[in-house]
């Protein structure tokens, strides 16, 4: 079972597909249920032997604050339903290994009833599933000791799995765990993403532009459109894919400019499919989520990352490190300017940057792999547990 809250974005729900698919292919015997929050999780095709669950969905208001999405119900009220509905499927499925992403209690504590039911019965393995990178150590010890998750971790979760390479980043770094805790570490590599059978792609060349979920993404969608209009030789032409959660008006604004240019720029809203734009890409344009930076590398393509700097520092700090590796390069605000000249300049540069398996990072996308063995290995102790 994997649990993917999401209130906000593509994110965990797009890994704990990757993931449950991985180890469904690797284990044909086993079957995984993702427990999600996401609004646009029916518009994704699931592997065979992958479900999901849809929890009552909850949005985050620009003040930080979150409300209830859909239901007409207190905040309280949505995360107490969401809570009950987890700790019933925990118990109707009854689960062999729960991976949690990246949030050890969950959303306002929802996991933690099922927590305590699993840990009680003790036949379920518990992993804590967490990003390359999570946060400024600084803000990141803050949040945690406020949702009481360094306890939690300590407690509740057999394993720790980091979805990258301990040589790029320690996402727990200034988090106060204990030996122990750090024993339970795995350092499993990247996610990569399937390189199997696409469809055909846009006609080329052409540039992938993608803003992730979108909701976070108008200010890169515009960076790239004011670079075509300012310099009307720039190319290659730019497929864009402004996300599910850009916004309905500010997206009608971008119809219009796009429309404008002719045919240099096409958009479009959503693609469950984006493995096929990928591959047929000569480089990408895109903002520093985990997910998208999965495919950049798995797809070997020359990238320059656009990152967010609000309201984490998670997109920054990967761009900056990615850099420092040599496997993409970034558009920093500070430094360069986000400005139409500075990204006609790095969008120019990318048909002569060198592509990410030039750097040589040795294992840097097992993460998948990695992940299939460890379920092995936590199947094996289970079926063993219930032999015994």
């Amino acid at each position: 079972m994997f649990y993917s809250h999401d209130t906000f974005g593509l994110g965990h729900l797009r890994r704990s597909r990757a993931l449950a698919g991985a180890i469904t292919t690797a284990t044909p015997q086993s079957s995984a249920l993702i427990l999600t929050g996401s609004p646009v999780a029916g518009r994704f095709s699931f592997p065979a032997g992958v479900d999901h669950i849809r929890l009552p969905g909850v949005i985050k208001r620009s003040d930080g604050s979150y409300a209830s999405r859909t239901m007409g119900m207190s905040i309280e009220e949505t995360a107490e339903l969401r809570a009950a509905l987890i700790r019933s499927t925990v118990e109707q499925y009854q689960p062999d290994v729960l991976v949690a992403d990246k949030e050890p209690t969950g959303f306002r504590g929802e996991l933690i009833p099922a927590l305590e039911f699993l840990k009680s019965e003790g036949r379920c393995k518990l992993v804590l599933g967490l990003r390359d990178v999570l946060d400024a150590p600084d803000v990141l010890a803050a949040e945690w000791e406020r949702k009481q998750a360094v306890e939690a971790t300590r407690d509740f979760y057999d394993e720790i799995w980091v979805y990258g390479p301990k040589s790029v980043y320690d996402p727990t770094e200034g988090l106060p765990f204990t030996p122990q805790m750090r024993a339970r570490m795995h350092w499993t590599g990247y996610l990569r993403r399937d390189l199997g059978q696409v469809g055909e792609p846009p006609q080329h060349p052409y540039l992938l532009v993608t803003a992730g979920g979108g909701g976070d993404g108008e200010m890169m969608v515009d960076l790239v459109l004011s670079a075509y209009e300012a310099d009307p030789d720039l190319s290659p032409r730019a497929v864009l894919v402004y996300g599910p959660f850009l916004s309905g008006d500010t997206r009608a604004d971008f119809e219009q400019r796009v429309a404008r240019l002719q045919g240099r720029v096409t958009a479009v809203g959503f693609e469950s499919q984006i493995e096929t734009l990928f591959a047929g890409a000569q480089g990408v344009v895109c903002m520093g989520g985990y997910n998208t930076f999965c495919e950049v590398l798995s797809f070997d393509k020359p990238a320059v990352i656009v990152p967010r700097t609000t309201p984490r520092l998670e997109q920054w700090i990967r761009a900056n490190r990615a850099e420092e590796l040599g496997l993409s390069t970034m558009l920093d605000e500070t430094r360069d300017g986000w400005t139409a000249s500075a990204l006609a300049r790095a969008i120019r540069a990318l048909a002569t940057q060198q592509p990410p398996s030039a750097a040589g990072s040795e294992g840097l996308l097992d993460g998948l792999d990695y992940v299939t063995r460890r379920v092995q290995i936590l199947l094996q102790d289970a079926q063993q547990r219930t032999a015994e």
